[in-house]
């Protein structure tokens, strides 16, 4: 019978509670006590007729007094002494009744120390000798399906064909085919690695081992290789089976020729004993390792070969898309209202992980909770996103009447120019409610994903973000540091403009980044960088680009000042407009110079 901790414990508890009773017991029961002289003051007056000796103890009964014990220094001296005094002696063999409880109990606690010690200590190599099990028939331990995973089509399906193999290998091995022994998840946070470890689970009719790539390490030499060859070993045996490993670049990273200290000679140990397990599989051995990582570019090259890494799989952020059935697949789970449009959010959070958007979801959700309503309108999902990316709205923040105006006239800069210009992205709203460090928004949301940009939109974005500041320095005549996230922003754009898209005439079409190449299986690391008269021609293009973009701008700003002063007029009146009353707002412009 295998007990647990908790029953370990409880028995300790109940002998330690049982022990203490008897001891109260026997204190309750003792007779008084008297002083050895007294005790013979009774014998010479006559008062004892029977005494029982026990080991020097000396029980006095059936005497005029009432019963009491004594302790004797000389019980033969004594034995004399009772019978000149006719008194009735018994004796007793030395009990050991307390000395062996108190023996028991003391064995009992070293006993419960030791196995409570032992399986903390063993908990370790144990729980990394099984991992994590899951099986696909405990639904309590894990309820995520492919039905779950969104947005990963092409990485589902490749997972989804490992598992048809586990459950009906004769398919593949018909045609002389072999199951990959391992599979890579790679890409950048939040974009859906573990989740699909966790459907694999949900999935599969085998064993599913889990665990972090961290948990392999540990301080003392040795420990990790032999948990890596404990996690294996069991796998073997329950094979064929699945063992995924999360954040393996903990103990994958590539390894150097000098080790700095105890801990890389440990990892790199541990990594050996994942090289040699993976590599040591018979081909009666179908265990199968899946590993996720965002930091695939630090993994030791011979663990991403093939016969360890057969397949590597590449989670890249979600296109418009993949948001939208990301979205619906949380929006599944609360209160929705129908007339919320899931594609318009998808629009509007370019750039979101899966991660990201199901924070979104439930962020909004927090919202509407909060503002004790029984569903999740749009008003919610859009103060969400706006609280994910610029943060919580300040709305004890003390702004003068100037600076909102001057916030207003910012923001309609912005939009104005967005407006005016062609092949831009349509605006989606503009709001002058500060949030986080941002006094204000304009927000643009394109019609489909942009997978490529033209240069006509590149120019036209450093515009857009330029007419904030022209606004100010033309309708103000003066400027301030509102700006100063427009301007690095644009000048980045013209930057990658010259030096990465070779969309400039004098440059040409050659990239002029720099670059660090390391060499494969070697320490030394390849340098390529512009001359210095490349570097000053780089500079001077991208002030053109800048100063070129700046004065068409300011152009605009000047010829269509009544439109800006329109939308700044109503932004401070109702502080958020949508893209639709800007629509509104611009047609009754057109109208007035028309007229």
């Amino acid at each position: 019978m295998k007990f647990s901790i908790q029953s370990t414990i409880f028995l300790g508890l109940l002998a330690v509670i049982g022990f203490i009773g008897f001891n109260f017991y026997i204190i309750g029961t003792r007779l008084p006590e008297r002083s050895y002289s007294q005790f013979l003051d009774d014998i010479a007056a006559g008062s004892v007729r029977e005494v029982t000796i026990r080991d020097g103890q000396i029980t006095v009964t059936g005497g005029s007094e009432p019963d009491f014990t004594t302790y004797s220094p000389d019980v033969p001296a004594l034995i004399g002494l009772l019978r000149n005094h006719d008194v009735t002696i018994n004796t007793r063999p030395a009990s050991s009744i307390n000395g062996i409880l108190k023996d028991m109990l003391l064995v009992l606690l070293l006993l419960g120390g030791w196995f409570i010690f032992s399986k903390k200590k063993s908990a370790g190599s144990s729980d990394f000798s099984r991992g994590k099990i899951f099986q696909s028939r405990h639904q309590s331990l894990t309820k995520v399906s492919f039905e779950d995973v969104a947005g990963i089509t092409e990485a589902r399906e490749e997972l989804w064909e490992i598992i048809d193999f586990l459950k009906d290998p004769a398919k593949y091995s018909g045609l002389g085919g072999r199951i990959p022994k391992g599979v890579l998840l790679q890409g950048p946070p939040g974009t859906g690695k573990t989740l699909l470890a966790k459907a694999i689970a949900g999935e599969a009719s085998v064993p599913f081992y889990s665990i972090g790539g961290s948990d392999f390490v540990e301080m003392f030499a040795g420990l990790g290789a032999s948990r890596v060859r404990n996690l294996f070993s069991e796998a073997k045996k329950k094979a064929p089976c699945i063992i995924f490993i999360d954040e393996i670049d903990a103990i994958g990273g590539k390894r150097s020729a000098e080790s700095g200290n105890g801990s890389s000679d440990e990892r790199e140990q541990t990594l050996n004993a994942l090289l040699v397990e993976m590599d040591g599989f018979n081909s009666n051995e179908t265990v199968i390792v899946v590993a996720a990582t965002n930091r695939s570019d630090i993994l030791d090259s011979a663990l991403l070969r093939p016969g360890r890494f057969d397949r590597r799989i590449t989670l890249h952020l979600p296109d418009i898309k993949g948001r939208l059935k990301i979205l619906e697949v949380h929006a599944r789970k609360v209160a929705v209202s129908n007339n919320v449009d899931l594609s318009l959010i998808a629009r509007s959070t370019p750039g979101f992980s899966g991660a990201e958007l199901a924070n979104l979801v439930n962020e909004a959700a927090l919202l509407a909770a909060r503002r004790e309503k029984i569903s999740i309108s749009l008003k919610e999902f859009e103060d969400a996103q706006d609280k994910i990316m610029m943060g919580l709205e300040r709305k004890n923040a003390v702004i003068s009447e100037s600076a909102r105006r001057l916030t207003a006239y910012h923001e309609a800069g912005h939009a104005a120019i967005a407006k005016l210009l062609p092949e831009t992205d349509p605006l989606h709203k503009i709001t002058i409610i500060p949030r986080g460090q941002s006094l204000g928004l304009t927000q643009q949301l394109p019609l489909a994903e942009h997978l490529t940009y033209t240069r006509s939109y590149l120019l036209n974005r450093i515009m857009i973000l330029l007419g904030g500041r022209l606004a100010e320095e033309v309708i103000f005549g003066g400027l301030t540091t509102g700006a100063s996230n427009d301007l690095q922003t644009a000048t980045r754009i013209a930057h990658r403009l010259v030096c990465e898209f070779g969309m400039n005439e004098k440059i040409g079409p050659v990239s002029c980044l720099e670059y660090l190449q390391a060499g494969i299986g070697d320490a030394s690391a390849v340098h390529w960088q512009q001359s210095q008269q490349t570097l000053q021609d780089i500079d001077k293009e991208i002030r053109l680009h800048i100063f070129k973009c700046y004065e068409d701008t300011r152009v605009l700003i000047e010829k269509h000042g009544e439109f800006i002063h329109m939308l700044a007029e109503s932004l401070l009146l109702n502080e958020t407009i949508d893209g639709e009353e800007v629509d509104i707002i611009y047609r009754c412009y057109l109208g007035r110079r028309q007229g």
